[in-house]
């Protein structure tokens, strides 16, 4: 049997719902909405929308984050206060070990790419 293509247009992929935990909260409680399409061997992708607010992140160790904005605008500041903001077209990783803030600042859906190394955290 050979491997078959994930596509992601078109896709029957359950959506899962989720908040930013109460305690990494800075802003507003928004819903996340995702869709995993692939998941194989520490790498996962798919869809995720997010409504406009402001949460905490902290990556762990191996694990890094792959994505491009199909819609909308976010912003994210690293500990030392640099902050980015990403709309319609544009894409970046975020590293593992990135510690910052991520305001989704107008409703935004992105494309991403997790890859987790052996050893490294989920």
């Amino acid at each position: 049997m050979h491997p078959a293509l994930t596509c992601f247009t078109g896709a029957a992929t359950p959506a899962e719902f989720d908040r930013p935990r109460p305690e990494r909260l800075e802003r507003g409680n928004p819903l996340r909405t995702t869709w995993n399409h692939f998941e194989r061997d520490g790498m996962s992708a798919g869809t995720w929308s997010c409504e406009p607010g402001a949460w905490r992140i902290a990556f762990v160790e191996g694990t890094d984050e792959f994505f491009h904005v199909l819609a909308g605008r976010l912003r994210i500041t690293d500990a030392a206060g640099e902050a980015r903001e990403f709309g319609p077209g544009e894409a970046c990783v975020i590293p593992s070990g990135f510690q910052g803030l991520f305001e989704v600042l107008e409703p935004v859906t992105k494309h991403y790419v997790f890859v987790r190394r052996p050893g490294g955290g989920t």
